[in-house]
């Protein structure tokens, strides 16, 4: 069955516009109709068109060169040209600018209607095809990441340059983050967008499980075995592959990745022959991989081919400025999902999250928002629904802090240790040369804990 769109007729020709129009309005279609180039290319803008059908001679432009703007601007839109006997070749220069296909007027006026009919297949599909890529990138893209800080204003500039390219990116970042998100925005981002995104944490599974999961067996290469089985490497292949916590992998593993970066080839275990993929990688870690290097623990050659381009996320309390932002939105979906009108955030309820040090970052405030729409009797969430810890520190933080006043110095050098150290306790206190004991003392004493 031919599906119904909306077409506009470009030609000067009033008896033949007219005609036209008829013909395609008794087929189901909507029709609108213009005189010269500049009033289709105004209807254009003014209404979603899939097909248009325009003589190739026009008063101000020649149909050639309007098939090449029309495509520019509107690729999914579909042209049929419309030529008078002897501008055949015109026709054909037209499909080369981009143009669907060419009739003859007068002597093709059965061709029109199944000519129109495939055009409006194909830009019906075009558009259904761009709309959800559009939902896709609304889902899974950079309109996806929320804040308007400086500091992540600048890793997105950073991550959008680097995902039109095929580069290996290394994500570094404190736990919750929400490096997996970005990963995500990189790969809708970049031309494999229509391919494959496949994520894998290193650190869930054994060193054998996470080299069949990878890489893929054949069948009898090893007890339980029993069907050949393809890897998440082939699963994106042609796409992207996600590899967090890149820091947790088996040494051995680390050689056979390194291959893969090196060749975009493998080997599947029990097989002698090798496995050629098109993958790019994307890689996380919270660790300090230059630490690792050094102590024997991560390969120096993997972490140069991996790091070609390193974006490092903020941690949350770099970005202050954000945390509303965050928070409304965790409020807007978590009060969506249970059912409840919650649409407030108090100033008291703000001001204790943007004053706490968030260790567990995004994530963090994610489950607490979570945790006081469950708890919200009412439209408004207010600083009862925080943690008891939260709205303890919060109260201890907010003195004021003396220039002169020692115990005020010692805190705040403290919660400048811990900030440096991204909330190690134990790498804390050996660099403030105190026993982990003392520190904890310390913080108990601050309302830092």
């Amino acid at each position: 069955m031919t599906q119904k769109g909306k077409l506009l007729i470009i030609d000067d020709e009033d008896r033949l516009r007219n005609l036209l129009a008829r013909i395609l309005q008794l087929e189901g279609h909507e029709v609108l109709t213009a005189a010269n180039a500049k009033e289709g290319l105004r209807k254009l803008q003014q209404e979603s068109i899939q097909v248009v059908l325009s003589d190739v001679k026009l008063p101000d432009i020649d149909g050639i060169t309007l098939s090449e703007t029309i495509k520019k601007n509107y690729p999914a839109t579909e042209i049929i040209v419309l030529t008078a006997y002897g501008t055949i070749n015109d026709g054909v220069k037209a499909i080369k600018a981009g143009a669907f296909d060419y009739i003859t007027k007068g002597d093709d006026n059965e061709k029109i209607i199944p000519l129109v009919s495939k055009a409006m297949d194909k830009a019906l599909l075009q558009q259904t095809v761009i709309e959800l890529q559009n939902k896709l990138n609304d889902k899974f893209g950079f309109d996806r990441l929320i804040g308007k800080s400086n500091a992540i204003s600048d890793v997105i500039k950073l991550a959008q340059k680097v995902a039109l390219t095929d580069t290996t990116v290394l994500l570094l970042g404190e736990t919750g983050t929400g490096k997996e998100i970005f990963a995500e925005a990189i790969h809708q981002a970049s031309n494999r967008s229509s391919k494959s995104f496949v994520a894998v944490n290193c650190s869930a599974f054994t060193k054998e499980l996470l080299e069949s999961e990878l890489f893929g067996h054949k069948a009898g290469s090893f007890t339980g075995a029993l069907k050949d089985k393809k890897g998440l490497f082939e699963e994106a292949n042609g796409g992207t592959i996600f590899l967090d916590e890149i820091g947790e992998l088996d040494h051995d593993l680390q050689a056979k990745l390194l291959r893969v970066l090196e060749s975009q080839q493998f080997l599947k275990i029990g097989d002698t022959k090798p496995t050629q993929v098109n993958v790019r990688i994307l890689a996380a870690t919270n660790r300090n991989l230059q630490n690792e290097i050094n102590d024997g623990q991560f390969r120096s050659d993997l972490f140069y081919r991996l790091s070609v381009f390193q974006i490092t996320l903020p941690a949350l309390r770099e970005r202050k400025k954000d945390i509303k932002l965050l928070a409304e939105y965790f409020m807007q979906h978590f009060a969506l999902k249970v059912k409840k009108q919650i649409n407030e955030l108090s100033n008291e309820f703000v001001n204790k999250l943007e004053a706490y040090s968030w260790p567990g970052n995004i994530r963090e405030l994610k489950n607490i928002i979570e945790r006081a729409v469950i708890l919200a009797d009412s439209n408004i969430l207010d600083e009862s629904l925080l943690p008891y810890e939260i709205q303890q520190q919060q109260v201890k933080a907010g003195a004021p802090i003396s220039a002169f006043d020692l115990s005020s110095v010692e805190k705040l050098h403290i919660q400048r240790v811990l900030n440096h150290t991204r909330g190690n306790r134990a790498e804390a206190a050996h660099l403030l040369n105190i026993g982990v004991a003392t520190l904890y003392r310390k913080l108990k004493e601050y309302g830092l804990e």
